[in-house]
Protein backbone atom coordinates (compact mmCIF):
# COMPACT_ATOMS: atom_id res chain seq x y z
CA UNK A 1 0.00 0.00 0.00
CA UNK A 2 1.30 3.42 -0.93
CA UNK A 3 0.22 5.65 1.95
CA UNK A 4 0.92 8.88 0.09
CA UNK A 5 -1.13 7.77 -2.92
CA UNK A 6 -4.03 6.68 -0.72
CA UNK A 7 -4.17 9.97 1.14
CA UNK A 8 -3.90 11.89 -2.13
CA UNK A 9 -6.93 9.96 -3.46
CA UNK A 10 -8.94 10.85 -0.36
CA UNK A 11 -7.87 14.51 -0.43
CA UNK A 12 -11.47 15.85 -0.85
CA UNK A 13 -12.76 14.00 2.21
CA UNK A 14 -9.69 14.79 4.27
CA UNK A 15 -9.90 18.47 3.39
CA UNK A 16 -13.61 18.69 4.18
CA UNK A 17 -13.13 16.96 7.54
CA UNK A 18 -10.24 19.27 8.45
CA UNK A 19 -12.19 22.33 7.32
CA UNK A 20 -15.21 21.24 9.37
CA UNK A 21 -13.04 20.92 12.49
CA UNK A 22 -11.56 24.38 11.90
CA UNK A 23 -15.03 25.89 11.34
CA UNK A 24 -16.21 24.24 14.56
CA UNK A 25 -13.47 26.01 16.52
CA UNK A 26 -14.03 29.32 14.73
CA UNK A 27 -17.77 29.15 15.37
CA UNK A 28 -17.12 28.95 19.12
CA UNK A 29 -15.43 32.34 18.98
CA UNK A 30 -17.93 34.05 16.66
CA UNK A 31 -20.69 36.10 18.35
CA UNK A 32 -24.29 35.37 17.39
CA UNK A 33 -24.48 38.63 15.48
CA UNK A 34 -21.64 37.49 13.17
CA UNK A 35 -22.84 33.97 12.45
CA UNK A 36 -22.61 34.76 8.75
CA UNK A 37 -18.88 34.07 9.12
CA UNK A 38 -19.65 30.41 9.81
CA UNK A 39 -21.95 30.29 6.82
CA UNK A 40 -19.46 31.65 4.35
CA UNK A 41 -16.60 29.56 5.71
CA UNK A 42 -18.81 26.49 5.23
CA UNK A 43 -19.73 27.50 1.68
CA UNK A 44 -16.08 28.18 0.82
CA UNK A 45 -15.06 24.83 2.30
CA UNK A 46 -17.63 23.02 0.16
CA UNK A 47 -16.61 24.85 -3.01
CA UNK A 48 -12.93 24.14 -2.31
CA UNK A 49 -13.76 20.47 -1.71
CA UNK A 50 -15.56 20.34 -5.06
CA UNK A 51 -12.51 21.88 -6.70
CA UNK A 52 -10.18 19.35 -5.11
CA UNK A 53 -12.48 16.51 -6.18
CA UNK A 54 -12.35 17.77 -9.76
CA UNK A 55 -8.56 18.00 -9.61
CA UNK A 56 -7.88 14.50 -8.26
CA UNK A 57 -10.47 12.54 -10.26
CA UNK A 58 -8.63 10.12 -12.58
CA UNK A 59 -9.68 8.91 -16.00
CA UNK A 60 -9.62 5.30 -14.82
CA UNK A 61 -10.67 3.85 -11.45
CA UNK A 62 -8.10 3.76 -8.67
CA UNK A 63 -8.50 1.72 -5.49
CA UNK A 64 -6.78 2.46 -2.19
CA UNK A 65 -6.80 1.83 1.56
CA UNK A 66 -6.62 -1.96 1.07
CA UNK A 67 -9.63 -1.99 -1.26
CA UNK A 68 -11.88 0.09 0.99
CA UNK A 69 -11.86 3.25 -1.14
CA UNK A 70 -12.38 3.83 -4.84
CA UNK A 71 -11.81 6.96 -6.87
CA UNK A 72 -13.30 6.91 -10.35
CA UNK A 73 -15.20 9.28 -12.65
CA UNK A 74 -18.48 8.37 -10.93
CA UNK A 75 -17.07 9.27 -7.51
CA UNK A 76 -15.57 12.53 -8.79
CA UNK A 77 -18.78 13.64 -10.52
CA UNK A 78 -21.03 12.83 -7.57
CA UNK A 79 -18.59 14.38 -5.06
CA UNK A 80 -18.69 17.65 -6.98
CA UNK A 81 -22.48 17.50 -7.25
CA UNK A 82 -23.06 16.81 -3.55
CA UNK A 83 -20.72 19.63 -2.50
CA UNK A 84 -22.35 22.15 -4.83
CA UNK A 85 -25.85 21.10 -3.71
CA UNK A 86 -24.88 21.51 -0.05
CA UNK A 87 -23.29 24.90 -0.74
CA UNK A 88 -26.43 26.18 -2.48
CA UNK A 89 -28.55 24.97 0.43
CA UNK A 90 -26.41 26.88 2.93
CA UNK A 91 -26.76 30.06 0.86
CA UNK A 92 -30.54 29.66 0.79
CA UNK A 93 -30.78 28.93 4.51
CA UNK A 94 -29.22 31.99 6.16
CA UNK A 95 -32.07 34.52 5.94
CA UNK A 96 -34.66 31.90 6.99
CA UNK A 97 -32.67 30.85 10.05
CA UNK A 98 -31.77 34.41 10.98
CA UNK A 99 -35.40 35.56 11.01
CA UNK A 100 -36.40 32.75 13.37
CA UNK A 101 -33.52 32.91 15.82
CA UNK A 102 -32.15 29.60 14.53
CA UNK A 103 -29.00 30.98 12.96
CA UNK A 104 -26.58 28.79 14.88
CA UNK A 105 -23.34 27.20 13.80
CA UNK A 106 -24.65 23.71 14.47
CA UNK A 107 -26.77 23.85 11.33
CA UNK A 108 -23.75 24.40 9.09
CA UNK A 109 -21.60 21.85 10.91
CA UNK A 110 -24.26 19.16 10.70
CA UNK A 111 -24.65 19.89 6.99
CA UNK A 112 -20.89 19.54 6.50
CA UNK A 113 -20.76 16.23 8.37
CA UNK A 114 -23.72 14.90 6.39
CA UNK A 115 -22.02 15.93 3.16
CA UNK A 116 -18.86 14.18 4.30
CA UNK A 117 -20.90 11.03 4.96
CA UNK A 118 -22.34 11.21 1.44
CA UNK A 119 -18.82 11.51 0.02
CA UNK A 120 -17.67 8.47 1.98
CA UNK A 121 -20.59 6.50 0.51
CA UNK A 122 -19.78 7.73 -2.98
CA UNK A 123 -16.20 6.44 -2.76
CA UNK A 124 -16.99 3.31 -0.74
CA UNK A 125 -15.52 0.08 -2.08
CA UNK A 126 -16.18 -2.01 1.01
CA UNK A 127 -19.29 -2.82 3.02
CA UNK A 128 -17.59 -1.29 6.04
CA UNK A 129 -16.87 2.01 4.26
CA UNK A 130 -20.38 2.22 2.84
CA UNK A 131 -21.99 1.57 6.20
CA UNK A 132 -19.83 4.10 8.04
CA UNK A 133 -20.62 6.72 5.42
CA UNK A 134 -24.32 5.89 5.61
CA UNK A 135 -24.40 6.32 9.39
CA UNK A 136 -22.40 9.56 9.32
CA UNK A 137 -24.79 11.01 6.76
CA UNK A 138 -27.92 9.75 8.51
CA UNK A 139 -27.07 10.75 12.08
CA UNK A 140 -26.38 14.32 11.00
CA UNK A 141 -29.72 14.39 9.15
CA UNK A 142 -31.63 13.19 12.21
CA UNK A 143 -30.16 16.05 14.24
CA UNK A 144 -30.89 18.58 11.50
CA UNK A 145 -34.56 17.60 11.34
CA UNK A 146 -34.84 18.27 15.10
CA UNK A 147 -32.82 21.48 14.77
CA UNK A 148 -35.72 23.70 15.83
CA UNK A 149 -35.94 22.46 19.42
CA UNK A 150 -39.04 24.54 20.18
CA UNK A 151 -41.09 22.96 17.40
CA UNK A 152 -43.17 19.94 18.38
CA UNK A 153 -43.60 19.01 14.70
CA UNK A 154 -39.83 18.99 14.15
CA UNK A 155 -39.23 16.84 17.23
CA UNK A 156 -41.92 14.38 16.17
CA UNK A 157 -40.57 14.18 12.63
CA UNK A 158 -37.03 13.64 13.86
CA UNK A 159 -38.14 10.87 16.19
CA UNK A 160 -39.98 9.05 13.39
CA UNK A 161 -37.02 9.52 11.07
CA UNK A 162 -34.58 8.25 13.69
CA UNK A 163 -36.57 5.13 14.63
CA UNK A 164 -37.32 4.14 11.04
CA UNK A 165 -33.77 5.02 10.00
CA UNK A 166 -32.36 2.79 12.75
CA UNK A 167 -34.49 -0.10 11.51
CA UNK A 168 -33.30 0.56 7.97
CA UNK A 169 -29.65 0.63 9.06
CA UNK A 170 -30.14 -2.65 10.91
CA UNK A 171 -31.55 -4.22 7.75
CA UNK A 172 -28.58 -2.97 5.77
CA UNK A 173 -26.11 -4.31 8.32
CA UNK A 174 -27.85 -7.68 8.45
CA UNK A 175 -27.82 -7.98 4.67
CA UNK A 176 -24.13 -7.08 4.55
CA UNK A 177 -23.34 -9.61 7.27
CA UNK A 178 -24.98 -12.36 5.20
CA UNK A 179 -22.98 -11.30 2.15
CA UNK A 180 -19.81 -11.40 4.23
CA UNK A 181 -20.71 -14.81 5.65
CA UNK A 182 -21.32 -16.26 2.20
CA UNK A 183 -18.43 -14.67 0.30
CA UNK A 184 -15.91 -14.28 3.14
CA UNK A 185 -15.08 -10.72 2.12
CA UNK A 186 -16.18 -7.15 2.76
CA UNK A 187 -14.66 -6.00 -0.53
CA UNK A 188 -17.29 -5.17 -3.17
CA UNK A 189 -15.22 -6.44 -6.11
CA UNK A 190 -14.46 -9.74 -4.35
CA UNK A 191 -18.15 -10.24 -3.57
CA UNK A 192 -18.90 -9.57 -7.23
CA UNK A 193 -16.30 -12.15 -8.28
CA UNK A 194 -17.77 -14.68 -5.86
CA UNK A 195 -21.21 -14.28 -7.41
CA UNK A 196 -19.79 -14.69 -10.92
CA UNK A 197 -18.04 -17.95 -9.94
CA UNK A 198 -20.68 -19.52 -7.68
CA UNK A 199 -23.87 -18.07 -9.14
CA UNK A 200 -27.17 -17.59 -7.35
CA UNK A 201 -27.50 -18.81 -3.80
CA UNK A 202 -30.52 -18.66 -1.43
CA UNK A 203 -28.42 -16.81 1.17
CA UNK A 204 -27.37 -14.26 -1.44
CA UNK A 205 -30.99 -13.67 -2.41
CA UNK A 206 -31.93 -13.19 1.24
CA UNK A 207 -29.11 -10.69 1.67
CA UNK A 208 -30.16 -8.94 -1.53
CA UNK A 209 -33.69 -8.48 -0.18
CA UNK A 210 -32.48 -6.83 3.02
CA UNK A 211 -30.00 -4.59 1.19
CA UNK A 212 -32.52 -3.40 -1.41
CA UNK A 213 -35.13 -2.72 1.28
CA UNK A 214 -32.68 -0.60 3.28
CA UNK A 215 -31.52 1.37 0.25
CA UNK A 216 -35.12 1.93 -0.81
CA UNK A 217 -35.77 3.51 2.59
CA UNK A 218 -32.84 5.90 2.24
CA UNK A 219 -34.02 6.82 -1.24
CA UNK A 220 -37.67 7.16 -0.22
CA UNK A 221 -39.14 4.51 -2.53
CA UNK A 222 -42.54 2.95 -1.85
CA UNK A 223 -43.29 1.04 0.39
CA UNK A 224 -40.44 2.45 2.47
CA UNK A 225 -41.51 6.05 1.97
CA UNK A 226 -43.54 6.62 5.14
CA UNK A 227 -40.99 8.96 6.71
CA UNK A 228 -40.75 11.41 3.84
CA UNK A 229 -44.03 13.42 4.05
CA UNK A 230 -43.71 13.90 7.82
CA UNK A 231 -40.04 14.84 7.70
CA UNK A 232 -40.51 17.21 4.76
CA UNK A 233 -43.45 18.89 6.49
CA UNK A 234 -42.13 18.95 10.06
CA UNK A 235 -38.55 20.06 9.48
CA UNK A 236 -37.60 23.71 8.90
CA UNK A 237 -37.71 24.45 5.18
CA UNK A 238 -33.90 24.74 4.72
CA UNK A 239 -33.52 21.35 6.42
CA UNK A 240 -36.21 19.90 4.15
CA UNK A 241 -34.29 21.27 1.19
CA UNK A 242 -31.06 19.69 2.41
CA UNK A 243 -32.67 16.31 3.15
CA UNK A 244 -34.24 16.29 -0.32
CA UNK A 245 -31.11 17.20 -2.27
CA UNK A 246 -27.52 16.32 -1.31
CA UNK A 247 -28.22 13.05 0.60
CA UNK A 248 -30.21 11.74 -2.37
CA UNK A 249 -26.96 11.77 -4.35
CA UNK A 250 -25.37 9.65 -1.63
CA UNK A 251 -28.34 7.26 -1.71
CA UNK A 252 -27.99 6.95 -5.49
CA UNK A 253 -24.29 6.18 -5.08
CA UNK A 254 -25.22 3.42 -2.62
CA UNK A 255 -27.36 1.80 -5.31
CA UNK A 256 -24.56 2.01 -7.84
CA UNK A 257 -21.85 0.67 -5.52
CA UNK A 258 -23.83 -2.14 -3.91
CA UNK A 259 -26.20 -3.29 -6.63
CA UNK A 260 -24.40 -2.50 -9.87
CA UNK A 261 -20.77 -2.99 -8.81
CA UNK A 262 -21.20 -5.54 -6.02
CA UNK A 263 -24.30 -7.55 -6.89
CA UNK A 264 -24.29 -7.07 -10.65
CA UNK A 265 -24.29 -10.85 -11.09
CA UNK A 266 -27.75 -10.91 -9.53
CA UNK A 267 -29.13 -8.26 -11.89
CA UNK A 268 -32.05 -10.42 -12.97
CA UNK A 269 -33.15 -10.75 -9.35
CA UNK A 270 -32.71 -7.19 -8.17
CA UNK A 271 -34.11 -5.71 -11.37
CA UNK A 272 -37.41 -7.46 -10.56
CA UNK A 273 -37.36 -5.88 -7.11
CA UNK A 274 -36.66 -2.46 -8.60
CA UNK A 275 -39.51 -2.86 -11.08
CA UNK A 276 -41.93 -3.31 -8.19
CA UNK A 277 -40.41 -0.41 -6.25
CA UNK A 278 -40.43 1.92 -9.25
CA UNK A 279 -44.04 1.18 -10.29
CA UNK A 280 -45.28 1.57 -6.71
CA UNK A 281 -43.32 4.79 -6.29
CA UNK A 282 -44.61 6.26 -9.55
CA UNK A 283 -48.21 5.31 -8.79
CA UNK A 284 -48.49 6.14 -5.11
CA UNK A 285 -46.42 9.31 -5.37
CA UNK A 286 -48.51 10.64 -8.26
CA UNK A 287 -51.91 9.96 -6.74
CA UNK A 288 -51.18 11.01 -3.14
CA UNK A 289 -49.57 14.27 -4.25
CA UNK A 290 -52.86 15.32 -5.85
CA UNK A 291 -54.62 15.30 -2.48
CA UNK A 292 -52.08 17.55 -0.73
CA UNK A 293 -52.75 21.18 0.19
CA UNK A 294 -49.38 21.59 1.90
CA UNK A 295 -46.78 22.22 -0.79
CA UNK A 296 -43.96 20.66 1.24
CA UNK A 297 -45.90 17.41 1.54
CA UNK A 298 -46.78 17.67 -2.15
CA UNK A 299 -43.09 17.94 -3.00
CA UNK A 300 -42.38 14.97 -0.73
CA UNK A 301 -44.73 12.77 -2.74
CA UNK A 302 -43.33 14.35 -5.89
CA UNK A 303 -39.87 13.20 -4.77
CA UNK A 304 -41.19 9.66 -4.46
CA UNK A 305 -42.31 9.86 -8.09
CA UNK A 306 -38.89 11.10 -9.20
CA UNK A 307 -37.26 8.24 -7.27
CA UNK A 308 -39.38 5.90 -9.37
CA UNK A 309 -37.87 7.36 -12.54
CA UNK A 310 -34.34 7.06 -11.19
CA UNK A 311 -34.94 3.40 -10.33
CA UNK A 312 -36.16 2.82 -13.89
CA UNK A 313 -32.77 3.89 -15.21
CA UNK A 314 -30.91 1.65 -12.76
CA UNK A 315 -33.01 -1.45 -13.42
CA UNK A 316 -32.41 -1.12 -17.17
CA UNK A 317 -29.00 -2.64 -16.40
CA UNK A 318 -27.19 -0.96 -19.29
CA UNK A 319 -24.55 1.76 -19.48
CA UNK A 320 -27.17 3.99 -21.07
CA UNK A 321 -29.55 3.29 -18.21
CA UNK A 322 -26.95 4.07 -15.56
CA UNK A 323 -26.00 7.30 -17.34
CA UNK A 324 -29.68 8.28 -17.61
CA UNK A 325 -30.24 7.56 -13.90
CA UNK A 326 -27.18 9.65 -12.99
CA UNK A 327 -28.41 12.50 -15.18
CA UNK A 328 -31.91 12.31 -13.68
CA UNK A 329 -30.51 12.33 -10.13
CA UNK A 330 -28.49 15.49 -10.77
CA UNK A 331 -31.45 17.17 -12.48
CA UNK A 332 -33.78 16.17 -9.65
CA UNK A 333 -31.48 17.85 -7.12
CA UNK A 334 -31.40 21.00 -9.24
CA UNK A 335 -35.21 21.08 -9.50
CA UNK A 336 -35.68 20.46 -5.78
CA UNK A 337 -33.32 23.28 -4.84
CA UNK A 338 -35.20 25.70 -7.09
CA UNK A 339 -38.64 24.76 -5.72
CA UNK A 340 -37.68 24.90 -2.05
CA UNK A 341 -35.59 28.00 -2.68
CA UNK A 342 -38.77 29.80 -3.71
CA UNK A 343 -40.51 28.65 -0.51
CA UNK A 344 -37.61 30.02 1.54
CA UNK A 345 -37.77 33.27 -0.42
CA UNK A 346 -41.47 33.70 0.32
CA UNK A 347 -41.16 32.84 4.02
CA UNK A 348 -40.49 35.56 6.55
CA UNK A 349 -40.53 36.10 10.29
CA UNK A 350 -43.82 34.76 11.65
CA UNK A 351 -44.91 33.31 8.30
CA UNK A 352 -44.17 29.98 6.64
CA UNK A 353 -44.80 29.64 2.91
CA UNK A 354 -45.81 26.00 2.97
CA UNK A 355 -49.38 25.87 1.66
CA UNK A 356 -50.48 25.89 -1.94
CA UNK A 357 -52.57 29.00 -1.28
CA UNK A 358 -49.37 30.84 -0.37
CA UNK A 359 -48.41 30.65 -4.05
CA UNK A 360 -51.48 32.61 -5.16
CA UNK A 361 -50.71 35.70 -7.20
CA UNK A 362 -46.94 35.30 -7.01
CA UNK A 363 -46.67 36.68 -10.54
CA UNK A 364 -48.28 39.93 -9.40
CA UNK A 365 -45.84 40.22 -6.50
CA UNK A 366 -42.67 39.17 -8.33
CA UNK A 367 -42.85 38.18 -12.01
CA UNK A 368 -39.19 37.15 -12.03
CA UNK A 369 -39.37 34.63 -9.18
CA UNK A 370 -42.77 33.43 -10.38
CA UNK A 371 -40.91 32.62 -13.60
CA UNK A 372 -38.27 30.70 -11.63
CA UNK A 373 -40.98 28.64 -9.91
CA UNK A 374 -42.64 28.14 -13.30
CA UNK A 375 -39.39 26.66 -14.64
CA UNK A 376 -39.11 24.38 -11.62
CA UNK A 377 -42.69 23.12 -11.98
CA UNK A 378 -42.41 22.70 -15.76
CA UNK A 379 -39.15 20.81 -15.32
CA UNK A 380 -40.65 18.49 -12.71
CA UNK A 381 -43.62 17.91 -15.04
CA UNK A 382 -41.34 17.21 -17.99
CA UNK A 383 -42.42 20.10 -20.21
CA UNK A 384 -39.91 21.03 -22.95
CA UNK A 385 -37.61 22.87 -23.23
CA UNK A 386 -36.81 22.46 -19.53
CA UNK A 387 -34.21 19.88 -18.50
CA UNK A 388 -36.81 17.72 -16.74
CA UNK A 389 -38.21 16.77 -20.14
CA UNK A 390 -34.85 15.56 -21.37
CA UNK A 391 -34.19 13.70 -18.09
CA UNK A 392 -37.44 11.76 -18.42
CA UNK A 393 -36.78 11.16 -22.11
CA UNK A 394 -33.35 9.56 -21.63
CA UNK A 395 -34.64 7.35 -18.80
CA UNK A 396 -37.60 6.16 -20.85
CA UNK A 397 -35.32 5.55 -23.85
CA UNK A 398 -33.03 3.41 -21.72
CA UNK A 399 -35.98 1.42 -20.39
CA UNK A 400 -37.32 0.81 -23.91
CA UNK A 401 -33.86 -0.21 -25.15
CA UNK A 402 -33.69 -2.73 -22.29
CA UNK A 403 -36.91 -4.33 -23.54
CA UNK A 404 -39.31 -2.99 -20.90
CA UNK A 405 -41.69 -1.16 -23.22
CA UNK A 406 -44.66 -1.72 -20.93
CA UNK A 407 -42.74 -0.18 -18.04
CA UNK A 408 -42.02 2.95 -20.07
CA UNK A 409 -45.71 3.20 -20.96
CA UNK A 410 -46.67 2.96 -17.27
CA UNK A 411 -44.16 5.69 -16.43
CA UNK A 412 -45.59 7.98 -19.11
CA UNK A 413 -49.12 7.51 -17.76
CA UNK A 414 -48.08 8.39 -14.22
CA UNK A 415 -46.04 11.36 -15.51
CA UNK A 416 -49.21 12.69 -17.15
CA UNK A 417 -51.11 12.26 -13.87
CA UNK A 418 -48.40 14.09 -11.93
CA UNK A 419 -48.68 17.03 -14.31
CA UNK A 420 -51.91 18.00 -12.54
CA UNK A 421 -50.40 19.00 -9.21
CA UNK A 422 -47.40 20.74 -10.78
CA UNK A 423 -49.55 22.79 -13.13
CA UNK A 424 -51.89 23.59 -10.26
CA UNK A 425 -49.04 25.58 -8.70
CA UNK A 426 -48.59 27.45 -11.99
CA UNK A 427 -52.31 28.21 -12.10
CA UNK A 428 -52.23 29.62 -8.56
CA UNK A 429 -49.26 31.85 -9.35
CA UNK A 430 -50.59 33.32 -12.57
CA UNK A 431 -54.38 33.20 -12.43
CA UNK A 432 -55.31 33.76 -8.77
CA UNK A 433 -55.28 36.95 -6.78
CA UNK A 434 -52.58 37.17 -4.11
CA UNK A 435 -53.70 36.62 -0.52
CA UNK A 436 -50.40 37.96 0.80
CA UNK A 437 -49.35 41.37 -0.49
CA UNK A 438 -46.27 41.82 1.71
CA UNK A 439 -43.15 42.75 -0.26
CA UNK A 440 -40.68 39.95 -0.96
CA UNK A 441 -37.45 40.72 0.84
CA UNK A 442 -34.38 38.54 0.63
CA UNK A 443 -30.58 38.94 0.65
CA UNK A 444 -28.84 39.56 -2.64
CA UNK A 445 -26.94 36.27 -2.47
CA UNK A 446 -30.15 34.26 -2.14
CA UNK A 447 -31.77 36.10 -5.03
CA UNK A 448 -28.71 35.67 -7.25
CA UNK A 449 -28.19 31.96 -6.58
CA UNK A 450 -31.91 31.21 -6.85
CA UNK A 451 -32.06 33.02 -10.19
CA UNK A 452 -29.06 31.06 -11.46
CA UNK A 453 -30.68 27.86 -10.20
CA UNK A 454 -33.89 28.53 -12.12
CA UNK A 455 -32.14 29.63 -15.31
CA UNK A 456 -30.00 26.48 -15.22
CA UNK A 457 -33.17 24.40 -15.57
CA UNK A 458 -33.86 26.12 -18.88
CA UNK A 459 -30.29 26.28 -20.18
CA UNK A 460 -29.63 22.60 -19.45
CA UNK A 461 -32.91 21.76 -21.16
CA UNK A 462 -31.89 23.59 -24.32
CA UNK A 463 -28.26 22.41 -24.16
CA UNK A 464 -28.21 19.10 -22.25
CA UNK A 465 -25.33 17.64 -24.22
CA UNK A 466 -22.49 18.61 -21.90
CA UNK A 467 -24.03 17.21 -18.72
CA UNK A 468 -25.37 14.11 -20.46
CA UNK A 469 -22.00 13.56 -22.12
CA UNK A 470 -20.34 13.71 -18.71
CA UNK A 471 -22.78 11.14 -17.31
CA UNK A 472 -22.18 8.84 -20.30
CA UNK A 473 -18.39 9.17 -20.02
CA UNK A 474 -18.58 7.85 -16.47
CA UNK A 475 -19.77 4.44 -17.68
CA UNK A 476 -17.64 4.02 -20.80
Amino acid sequence: MNVHTDFAMAAPEIFLLAATCVILVVDLMVPDTRRVVTQWLSVIALLATAGIAAAVTPATPEIGFHGMYILDPLAGTLDIAVCLAAAVTLVYARSYLDQRGLHRGEFYLLALFSTLGSMVIISGHSFLTLYLGLELMSLALYAMVAFNRESVASAESAMKYFVLGAISSGMMLYGMSILYGVSGSLDISQVSSYIVVHGRDPALLLALTFVVASMAFKFGAVPFHMWMPDVYNGAPTPVTLFVGSAPKIGAFAMFMRLLVAGLGGLHTDWSHLLIVLSVLSLGLGSFLAIAQTNIKRMLAYSTITHVGFILLGILAGTRGGYAAATFYTLVYVLMTMAAFGILILLSRRGFEAENLDDMKGLNARSPWFAGMMLLAMFSMTGVPPTVGFYAKLVVLSAVVDAGHVWLAAVAVVFAMISAFYYLRVVKLMYFDEPEDTAPIEAPVDLRAVLSANGIALLVLGVLPGALMGLCQAIFV
